[in-house]
């Protein structure tokens, strides 16, 4: 990048940036994949959140500067730079004359310094028409790159000058934080007092998801510091599972709060692996009455409450509204809807698929395949389908009997099946992140994801879907009605955690859990809250039409957690569901047999429990 003689405080620009590159390359291999802009583990570590906060402190310490030593002689590409940074991150267009006008120099002298830029790579021009005769900037890929190696490089800078340690590896353990620092969210006494002891940090096992590395950033901000991210366990779901088991046959926890899918609930609990929190919640500020019921619901077993819930996330169906108005298309309602609309938008050979959804073997085809059935009307096994919050240690007899093997069952085998016409050729084999970035990269028209991965369309810094998405509630199928099906994760404190620390332990998840910290992560873009308190916030609201979307499924009490009911047996009847029905859509089985075989090993599953 090209950009001779404009200085930063004492440095040059250029500089700065092949100083950030040398810094990211050498000292620290894993951030020397920033100049892949985010793919990979770099996502972790620098969100467009966190990058608009620095590019603030950039603007507002520079000012100083400006107005005291530099006022006669503005720097036009430093202007321009971080206007069009910072534009692109917000998702706002840029002219050829608004990118002049901040430059704060004439204008002929702006343009050859723009013009200059887009001849050096470093801004492109993307044409806003048809005619290619208007068109709007942005940051090349060269820009943007090397714009976050220089942003990575000041956030070191600033976590070393802060004490915080000196190098990347310590910098990288800190998050340059918002408006959550600030005095109206302060952590409980006892956990401020706690991180004056290193060796007594709390540990945390969390899911490997945006929501929770929010958290991890939240702790290990700048000036609250509460705990290292070192402390932070993140895993996918199949490795927290096990984990969640391993760690109880250790002699001592190496955890002290861990975050429990919501289905493992009944598994967990069965197995003695979580405490009781009654008597943690008789003193607590945790409200329960402030959850939806349904909600709060989903960490009760027995009338016991085991787990707080941290947040709640909705399958929804995302859908590109500027290609829907563009051909003349209502948003989809039912299946046969969502069909005609992918057949409609499905153009491969412009790169343009109608729809991707979870079809991959194991957990997402097993869960794509109970959500499609409940839209059905019906669920995998025989449970209750209350309205109201219903107790699942209640169940008995009847109720556990498998019903994959009926007329609804066939119904959604064919409508998966009839799904992979309009889908990537490669659906089969995608990952929940994979199918994401499909849509997020502007390759599918619609796309079937949990609200807390959509999340990701309006502030992941490769997206280029921002504003352009409308959220709907999961379509019906035959016989069915529109209800959300509920997902997300609970705080549990591991069973044999000593008293104090135990208590020390419900601190944090008291905190975690509070009102004033769910509505920051809503306000950043994480619409997962499940607190009237925090959706009904004006401003919470504001920040997506996710947390509308929920909000209103909320009160009309259309979120239901009965498509994946969390019995103990729930893991082995998504295992048999992910084997059995991905083989059907992969040509190893008829749909018959696949039901079949389905029906036989959850049937057997439940004999053996004791069931009936």
């Amino acid at each position: 990048m090209r950009m001779r003689r404009r200085r930063l405080g004492s440095c040059r620009f250029d500089d700065a940036l092949a100083q950030a590159r040398r810094f990211c390359r050498w000292e620290d291999p894993v951030l020397g994949l920033v100049e892949e802009l985010h793919e990979g583990p770099v996502t972790d570590r620098m969100t467009d959140y966190e990058l608009l906060r620095i590019i603030n402190f950039l603007e507002r310490i520079r000012a100083p500067y400006d107005e005291k030593l530099n006022a006669a002689i503005p720097d036009p590409v430093w202007n321009i730079v971080l206007y069009l940074m910072k534009s692109h991150l917000r998702g706002d267009t840029v002219t050829m004359s608004s990118l002049a006008s901040v430059s704060q120099i004439p204008f002929p002298s702006a343009m050859r310094r723009i013009h200059k830029l887009i001849d050096d790579g470093d801004v492109e021009q993307l044409s806003r028409s048809v005619t290619g005769k208007s068109y709007f900037l942005v940051p090349s890929r060269k820009l943007k790159s090397n714009f976050v190696a220089y942003a990575i490089r000041v956030k070191a800078l600033l976590a070393e000058t802060f004490g915080l340690g000196g190098g990347s590896a310590n910098a990288e353990e800190y998050y340059f934080g918002g408006s959550y620092l600030a005095d109206q969210i302060i952590p409980p006494l006892k956990l401020m007092e706690n991180r004056q002891a290193p060796s007594q940090d709390l540990r945390f096992l969390l899911h490997d998801d945006n929501y929770f590395s929010s958290m991890r950033n939240m702790w290990s901000d700048f000036r609250s510091k509460l705990s290292s991210r070192r402390n932070f366990r993140l895993l996918a779901l199949p490795e927290l599972h096990k984990e969640i088991f391993k760690n109880a046959r250790r002699p001592a926890s190496e955890y002290d709060v861990m975050a429990v899918n919501i289905p493992w609930l009944g598994e967990v609990v069965k197995h003695g692996l979580v405490q009781p929190l009654n008597s943690f919640l008789v003193d607590s500020g945790i409200n329960s009455l402030d959850f939806h019921p349904n909600i709060w619901a989903t960490g009760n077993w027995d009338t016991v409450q085991y787990g707080v819930p941290i947040y709640c996330t909705i399958e929804t169906l995302a859908v590109r509204k500027d290609l829907f108005e563009g051909h003349d298309l209502h948003m989809p309602t039912s299946f046969e809807k969502v069909l005609d609309a992918a057949r409609q938008l499905h153009n491969p050979k412009r790169g343009m698929h109608g729809v991707v959804w979870n079809a991959a073997r194991g957990m997402p085809i097993a869960h794509s395949f109970m959500f499609f059935m409940g839209a059905c009307g019906t669920p995998v096994i025989n449970v209750p389908m209350a309205r109201v919050a219903f107790d699942y240690s209640h169940m008995a007899g009847e109720m556990y009997r498998p019903r994959v093997n009926t007329e609804q069952g066939m119904k959604t085998l064919d409508y998966m099946r009839r799904l992979l016409a309009f889908s990537p050729p490669d659906i089969l084999v995608m990952d929940w992140n994979r199918a994401l970035d499909c849509f997020m990269l502007g390759q599918s028209a619609m796309i079937y994801c949990w609200t807390m991965r959509a999340s990701r369309f309006e502030y992941d810094i490769r997206s280029v879907v921002k504003r352009k998405v409308e959220y709907l509630p999961h379509p019906h199928g035959p016989g069915g009605a529109v209800v959300g099906p509920v997902g997300g994760f609970l705080l549990t404190i591991p069973a044999g955690l000593p008293p104090e620390r135990a208590k020390l332990a419900f601190e944090a998840i008291s905190w975690m859990a509070s009102p004033a910290a769910m509505k920051e992560h809503v306000k950043n873009g994480i619409p997962v809250a499940p607190r009237f308190s925090v959706t009904a916030d004006p401003e919470a609201a504001a920040t997506t039409p996710i947390v509308r979307m929920v909000d209103r499924l909320a009160k009309q009490n259309k979120l239901h957690g009965w498509h994946r009911p969390p019995i103990p047996e729930y893991t082995l009847i998504e295992k048999i569901i992910g084997d059995e029905i991905f083989a059907a859509l992969n040509g190893e089985l008829t749909d018959r047999e696949a039901l079949e075989r389905c029906q036989n090993g959850i049937d057997k599953v439940m004999r053996a429990a004791g069931h009936y």
